[in-house]
C-alpha cells in the first residue's frame, strides 16, 4: 500500500500532531489534502500481516496452539493487545480541519470521504475485537474529560460506522486505479459489503440470553440488506470480473502470485516496490521449518473440496482411508492451486524439480502454496515480489450471495452469477456448478454446521467461502460471526497412513517421499523423510505427532495440548494497562474473572 506520515498519528489521544508544513498549506489545496491523506493508508494491513492472518483458524494446524484459547495458557487481559488509538486521532484531526473555502466542495468531500472510509475501517476492527468501544470523533487535549469516558454500546458504534462508510460511498471518486493500491468508491462499497455482512450475521447468531448481540437480531436484515446493495453495486458498476488467467488449473493461483495486482478482480492490494526495497516474505513463511507458524490445512477442511464433477468427495464410502496421492485427484481445481500435490514442481537453481509435501514444514501433509512463488530463491528472507490482495471481487460475490441467502431472497440466477461462477472457474462442470443446492451435505452438517440442517444453500455458501477465501484473513471472524467457536477445538488431523514402516509416494511420481515409524529403521532410503510417531520421544516427552489408531490412521498433531474455546473468546479482553488508566472502560464481562 501507499503509506505516508506527513501528519503521523500520535501515540496518545491528547498529543498535537506535528507537521513539516503549516496547517494552512496543507488544508487549503488539493495537493496538501492528498499528501496528508496518504498517512491514512497506514491503517491497512501490510502484505506480511495479510499472509499470516489465518494462522489462527479452524482449518489450520500450526506449531503451537494459540495462547488466546489454549487451556492452561494463562491468557488474560495482561496479554491482550490492540487498544491503540493513534491512527484515529490522525483521522479526526483531518476531518476537523478539512474546511478551507479555498478548496471546492467536491475536492473537500472526496478527501473527507477517504478519511471516513478509514475511520469506518478502524472502528470495524475495534468492534470485532473488543465489542463496545468509545466512539470518538474529535481530537482531545490533556484536560478533556472525554478522555476518561466509558465505552459506547456496540449498536451505537456500528450505526456510526455505517454513517461513515455511507459518506465515503457517496463522496469518493470512482477513478479507476489500476495499481489497486488506492481507495475509491468501489473499494468503499466492497468494504461496506464486508462490514454489513459481518454485523448482520453477528446480530442474527449472537442474539440469545447473555449473548453479545442480545436484542439486536431484529435489525440483522437491515444490515444484510445494506451488504447486498453494496455488493450489487460493485458487481454491476465496478468494472471488475473474475480472472481466469491460464485456465481452470492455473488462473485461481495466479491471482496470488502475480507481481502486479490482477486488476480485473483485485479491488485493493498490498503491492511490492523493488525500487523502494518493499517486498514480502510469503515464501519464507510458508516453506521454512523454523520461521513462522508452519500452518497446514487439516483433513477435515480438505474433505470439503468437491469433486470436479460437483459431487461430494465425502459421499465416497472409502474417503476416510484413501491415500493422499489418490484423494487429491479429480477434485475442485482450487485444491491443486492451494496445496502441494500431484505434479506440483518448483525451480531450484534453475532446475525444475518435483515438490511433494515437505514434512520439515507440514504437520498434516496438506502444505499450502497459495501465496508462494515456485522458485526456491524466494524461500529465505523477505524476497517475494508478488502483490498480496486484501479485497477482491470473489469475496464481494460471496458477500452478496450470503446476505441474500440469510434473508431468504437468493434466487437461482443469483447462485449462477456468484457461487456458480466461482466453481466454474475452478473447473467444476457448469451444470453442477450452476445448480442451486437442494439437499444437505451430511458431512458439513455433522462436522461444521448442525444448525443449518435443512438449509442446503447456506451450507454450500459456507463451504464455498472457506475454500475460495482460504488463507486470506477472513476465516477467524467468519467463525466468530456465525457463533461457531467450537470449531477452533476440532482435532488437527492430516492424511491417512495405512501402516508403519511403509514408505509413501505422495505425488505419484514413483519416488518414495515419507515413512512413519516408531523405531527408526537401521537402513534408510535416500530421499525419504522419516517421521517418528511413537507415543514418547527420546527423554520421555510426549510426541505431538501421532497416528489416530497408533500404528495406522490419520496423522494427528498436538492432541496432547487441549484447546478450550469458551463463550468469552468471541471478544478479546480490554488490556489491563488501559483499564488501569481508565476504570470506566470496564472489562468485557466474561473476562472479568
Amino acid at each position: 500500500m501507499i503509506s505516508g506520515s506527513m501528519l503521523a498519528g500520535c501515540s496518545k489521544l491528547d498529543q498535537v500532531p506535528e507537521a513539516t508544513a503549516t496547517k494552512e498549506a496543507i488544508f487549503s489545496s488539493e495537493k496538501g489534502l492528498e499528501t496528508y491523506a496518504y498517512s491514512f493508508y497506514d491503517i491497512l494491513p501490510d502484505a506480511n500481516a495479510i499472509i499470516r492472518s489465518d494462522e489462527m483458524s479452524d482449518y489450520g494446524a500450526r506449531t503451537q496452539a494459540p495462547d488466546f484459547y489454549r487451556k492452561g495458557s494463562g491468557f488474560t487481559s495482561r496479554q491482550s493487545s490492540g487498544w491503540d488509538w493513534r491512527t484515529l486521532r490522525n483521522i479526526n484531526y483531518f476531518i476537523e480541519n478539512c474546511n478551507s473555502p479555498k478548496v471546492t466542495p467536491e475536492v473537500k468531500n472526496h478527501y473527507l470521504g477517504l478519511a471516513r472510509f478509514f475511520r469506518a475501517m478502524f472502528y470495524f476492527d475495534k468492534v470485532k475485537r473488543f465489542g463496545d468501544v468509545p466512539w470518538i470523533t474529535k481530537t482531545m487535549t490533556v484536560d478533556d474529560p472525554a478522555l476518561f469516558n466509558s465505552r459506547d454500546a456496540r449498536a451505537k458504534v456500528m450505526d456510526s460506522v455505517l454513517v461513515d462508510i455511507n459518506f465515503a460511498v457517496a463522496n469518493l471518486r470512482t477513478t479507476d486505479d489500476k495499481t489497486r493500491s488506492l481507495v475509491n468508491r468501489y473499494v468503499a462499497l466492497a468494504l461496506k459489503s464486508r462490514i454489513c455482512l459481518f454485523e448482520g450475521t453477528f446480530r442474527k447468531y449472537h442474539d440469545y440470553p447473555g449473548g453479545l448481540a442480545q436484542g439486536l437480531s431484529s435489525t440483522a436484515n437491515t444490515w444484510l440488506s445494506e451488504a447486498e446493495t453494496a455488493a450489487a453495486k460493485v458487481m454491476k458498476d465496478g468494472g471488475y470480473s473474475l480472472f481466469t488467467g491460464d485456465g481452470p488449473s492455473k488462473g485461481y493461483r495466479q491471482l496470488f502470485t502475480s507481481k502486479a495486482p490482477v486488476s480485473a478482480e483485485i479491488i485493493l492490494a498490498s503491492v511490492v516496490d523493488p525500487a523502494l526495497s518493499v517486498f514480502n516474505d510469503a515464501n519464507w513463511w510458508w516453506t521454512s521449518a523454523t520461521y513462522g507458524a508452519r500452518v497446514s490445512f487439516t483433513r477435515t477442511f480438505v474433505n470439503t473440496y468437491l469433486n470436479i464433477d460437483g459431487s461430494r468427495f465425502t459421499d465416497n464410502p472409502n474417503y476416510k482411508t484413501m491415500l493422499f496421492v489418490d484423494e487429491v485427484k479429480g477434485r475442485d481445481l482450487r485444491l491443486q492451486q492451494s496445496i502441494r500435490m500431484g505434479d506440483y514442481t518448483r525451480v531450484n537453481g534453475g532446475k525444475v524439480e518435483a515438490a511433494p509435501p515437505v514434512f520439515s514444514y507440514t504437520y498434516t501433509g496438506y502444505q499450502p502454496i497459495k501465496w508462494c512463488l515456485d522458485d526456491t530463491y524466494y524461500d529465505g528472507g523477505s524476497r517475494n515480489d508478488n502483490s498480496i490482495s486484501y479485497i477482491r471481487l470473489a469475496e464481494v460475490l460471496l458477500n452478496y450471495a450470503e446476505a441474500k441467502a440469510e434473508m431468504g431472497t437468493l434466487t437461482a440466477d443469483d447462485w449462477v452469477k456468484t457461487v456458480g461462477a466461482l466453481r466454474k472457474r475452478a473447473g467444476i462442470t457448469a451444470a453442477a456448478a450452476d445448480a442451486l443446492p437442494t439437499t444437505d451435505d451430511p458431512y458439513l452438517v455433522a462436522n461444521y454446521y448442525p444448525e443449518l440442517a435443512g438449509k442446503p444453500v447456506l451450507l454450500e455458501l459456507r463451504r464455498e467461502r472457506g475454500i475460495e477465501l482460504s488463507l486470506e484473513g477472513l476465516r477467524f471472524y467468519d467463525i466468530v460471526r456465525w457463533h461457531h467457536g467450537e470449531l477452533m477445538n476440532v482435532a488437527w488431523k492430516g492424511f491417512y497412513v495405512p501402516a508403519l514402516d511403509v514408505p509413501m509416494d505422495l505425488n505419484g511420481d514413483g519416488k518414495m517421499d515419507v515413512l512413519f515409524y516408531k523405531v527408526k529403521p537401521a537402513t534408510t532410503i535416500a530421499g525419504v523423510t522419516y517421521i517418528n510417531v511413537a507415543e514418547t520421544l527420546t527423554g520421555g516427552t510426549k510426541n505431538p505427532q501421532r497416528l489416530s489408531n497408533d500404528t495406522f490412521g490419520e496423522l494427528t498433531w498436538l492432541t496432547n495440548v487441549e484447546r478450550g474455546w469458551e463463550e468469552k473468546h468471541y471478544l478479546y479482553p480490554i488490556p489491563e494497562a488501559d483499564l488501569q488508566m481508565n476504570p470506566k472502560l470496564e472489562q468485557n464481562k466474561l473476562w472479568k474473572n
